[in-house]
């Protein structure tokens, strides 16, 4: 009998035996079923880390908004009279606390702040006297969405600088911001580009979008931002800092 018959042979007395055994098999069953839904979990799981990621960055982009406008309506130094006088030192240090706020997701690298200083005169006259900048993001939805104003305006006491005319206020339509009679209201715009976890291809690009606005509380000095010396760098709109 030749090799070839023989290995033949044996082959077939061995097929039933083999064919029950592996149909009885069950040892990789647990191995298959993971392996068939290991991209639908992987899915799920990606798609939970980049949700809850950007409900945070929201979060936060919200809160240094409005730290921004409760800390800009405030800051100022008292003079002889009781009188506060807004200087360019306490704007710097007020968007420095913003930079360091959002640090870790590279809000000024990725994103734009605008502080504007919305005004009323005795008449009742609106104005964004002036605003004050932070961040290296350019042009539409990033820069002010509401209202843009001279960059020398408020520095000087000078008329010509008085700023530009809002008459329906800040905002979005039917949710204007209105300073009060002879007051002011410090209104901050954040606009941030979002950084994914997992990339662009699961939510696309996002553009995370907060204002806030608080009154003035103190009596503030409103003809111009003070700037004495030694003087400090104006962090005027027409530059893009990080």
């Amino acid at each position: 009998m030749t090799p070839v018959f023989r290995l033949a042979r044996t082959l077939k007395s061995f097929a039933p035996t083999t064919g029950r055994r592996l149909a009885r098999d069950k040892s990789g069953l647990a191995l298959l079923e993971f392996a068939f839904s290991m991209p639908l979990v992987l899915m799920i799981g990606l798609y939970g880390i980049e949700t809850a990621n950007l409900a945070l960055i929201n979060l936060k982009v919200s809160q240094i908004a409005l730290n921004l406008a409760d800390n800009a309506s405030r800051v100022g130094l008292l003079n002889n009279v009781n009188i506060e006088q807004l200087r360019e030192v306490d704007m710097n240090d007020v968007l420095q606390a913003a930079r360091n706020q959002g640090a870790n997701i590279g809000l000024t690298t990725n994103g734009r702040i605008i502080v504007s200083s919305l005004e009323t005169d005795s008449t009742g006259t609106q104005r964004i006297h002036w605003q004050r900048c932070l961040g290296q993001k350019p042009g539409t939805g990033y820069d002010s969405s509401y209202g843009t104003t001279t960059v020398t305006a408020g520095t000087t006491t000078d008329p010509a600088d008085a700023g530009t005319l809002a008459p329906s206020g800040m905002g979005d339509a039917g949710q204007q911001v209105n300073a009060p009679v002879k007051g002011g209201v410090m209104f901050v715009e954040v606009n941030y580009l979002y950084q994914p976890v997992v990339g662009n291809w699961l939510f696309g690009t996002s553009r995370i979008h907060y204002v806030a606005s608080y009154v003035v509380r103190d009596n503030r000095d409103f003809t111009q931002i003070y700037n004495p010396s030694p003087a400090a760098t104006r962090m005027t709109c027409d530059k893009y800092p990080a």
